[in-house]
């Protein structure tokens, strides 16, 4: 049974367009992962879906009376509640139906008996959404998640933007809408609590949609591709390793099918050529009017952009590079303390642990944006270091990447601009489109374009890969790999630092950082 019907969706962006004349279906219990290159549309798919943008053609049909929840990670909290009230307001209406039976049951105890049998009623339906056991269940998702080490009790006025996220994400798991539509919810997630959540997913009896780039995620968590490719929403039945299989064989069967189909072309335009005022004119005129009724195929855009990231590394030696003794750090109070590590030149060093812990705390205390609580930290003298923040915050989001890239190099040639933008995989197009309207991953992009440029040794990186497609995933994996400085890496994707990685460093709770 269909859930959703989208049929000849065209929706452009900018000067082009992201689908055209597109059809995609979801049916009841399918689950769904959305993939595509940065830029092709997928988080502009789930806002269509949701009626946050308005198509240019085209229809969008859910089917009636169903619920449809969709993660939106910058939804509005009250400040002062807790996340045990936060998570046991996504049962809302059933406690709401308890304050009646109790009601009913308080009359039947002042001697009105004819209220029982509507208690009764409230009570069965309590009983047949689970409500006796919604403590039990608000602590299997948020142990899943892995917010039971914040505190149920804990405010979330005072908790952190990726633990903000993964509380969002968990009362949207416990409302269990008829369909979920989740856009990129493993970037706040450290690798056990993304093996739960597609876990969790796969055994979901409902229907659901997610955008990710995290493809071990999605190999199982989904039964349903579509790929956004070429203006079109293409459904793939089964794993996401079987569409990428299918994918390639299907695309080297159109692109054959699509030369011969050209070459018949060539020749009969030819033909006609030849013979258009010749003796064999009306013979040249048939095969004309076959060509004009011929439905031609249509060229598949090759220009499949694949970045290329070079990091310029000055000359190092093996020495020390950063010598970090009894480290506090945290805002108001520490959220790590007695902290001791030793990085030496050349070293590739990865930080992991449960998001909240206070690994980008660190980063941005030895970045200098923020201000030691205890302790000490040294870079070595020879250090030049290179910060990469995972936040995507613009001081103008309205400015073009031309023009951010060029405000932060003045004396770059704006050829030389675009060429170092091209690299990073930003298309002419998008290069000169306003950064607050591409997508998370083109903007990731931009934001490595003004990485790459400086000149540094000692690479410090927070999350660089939320947001990355597989091409520039691989493209980033490469060059940190080839990179002969140092680095100190923030990740929650061991597929992609276990190859490369000198060192691995688990940040946990109640535990300082030693090394």
């Amino acid at each position: 049974m269909s859930l959703l019907d989208i049929t000849e969706l065209t929706h452009s962006f900018g000067d082009g367009f992201l689908y055209k004349d597109a059809n995609l279906t979801l049916n009841k219990g399918e689950h769904m992962g959305i993939v595509g290159q940065n830029g092709a549309g997928k988080s502009t798919l789930i806002k269509l879906c949701t009626g946050q943008i308005v198509p240019d053609s085209g229809r969008i049909a859910w089917q009636p009376k169903i619920t449809v929840g969709c993660l939106d990670q910058y939804a509005q909290i009250e400040k002062e509640m807790t996340l045990e009230s936060f998570l046991k307001s996504a049962f809302f209406n059933l406690y709401g139906i308890e304050s009646k039976m109790n009601e009913l049951y308080d009359q039947a105890a002042n001697g009105d008996f004819s209220v029982l049998a509507a208690a009764a009623r409230y009570q069965e339906q309590l009983e047949h959404h689970d409500f006796y056991m919604i403590d039990t269940q608000i602590e299997q998702v948020a142990s899943g998640l892995g917010l039971l080490p914040i505190g149920l009790d804990r405010p979330i006025m005072q908790m952190s933007g990726g633990q903000r996220a993964k509380v969002i994400l968990a009362k949207l798991l416990l409302e269990k809408p008829d369909i979920l539509l989740l856009d990129e919810p493993t970037n706040f997630l450290d690798k056990e609590h993304i093996s739960w959540l597609s876990g969790y997913l796969k055994d979901l009896e409902n229907a659901f949609m997610v955008v990710s780039h995290d493809y071990d995620f999605l190999e199982k968590a989904v039964n349903r591709i579509c790929d956004i490719d070429n203006g079109k929403l293409t459904k793939y039945y089964g794993t996401y390793s079987e569409f990428l299989k299918k994918k390639t064989l299907l695309r080297e069967d159109y692109i054959r099918q699509y030369s011969a189909q050209q070459r018949e072309i060539k020749k009969t335009e030819e033909f006609i050529r030849r013979n258009i005022a010749g003796r064999k004119s009306k013979m040249a005129r048939g095969r004309q009017k076959q060509l004009d009724r011929l439905e031609r195929m249509e060229e598949l855009d090759q220009k499949e952009i694949k970045p290329v990231f070079h990091f310029t590394c000055p000359p190092i030696t093996e020495t020390e590079h950063l010598n970090v003794r009894h480290l506090s750090v945290g805002y108001h109070y520490p959220v790590l303390s007695g902290i001791d590590f030793a990085i030496k030149g050349g070293q590739k060093v990865v930080i992991t642990g449960f998001n909240g812990i206070g690994k980008s705390t660190l980063m941005k205390t030895l970045t200098g944006q923020l201000t030691p609580l205890g302790g000490s930290f040294t870079f070595s003298d020879q250090v030049i270091t290179g910060y990469y923040e995972q936040d995507l915050i613009w001081k103008d989001d309205t400015k073009t990447p031309l023009e951010i890239v060029s405000d932060f190099f003045p004396s770059l040639p704006s050829k030389e601009v675009r060429r170092l933008l091209s690299r990073c995989g930003i298309s002419s197009k998008h290069a000169a489109q306003e950064v607050g309207t591409l997508s998370g991953g083109e903007q990731a992009k931009v934001k490595m374009c003004l990485f790459l440029i400086k000149p540094c040794n000692f690479l410090i990186m927070d999350e660089p890969t939320n947001h990355l497609d597989i091409q520039a995933k691989a493209a980033l994996k490469t060059a940190l790999t080839e990179f002969p400085g140092t680095v100190l890496l923030v990740s929650h994707e061991e597929a992609f630092y276990k190859n490369w990685a000198d060192r691995v460093i688990p940040v946990g709770k109640g535990k300082s950082l030693f090394s």
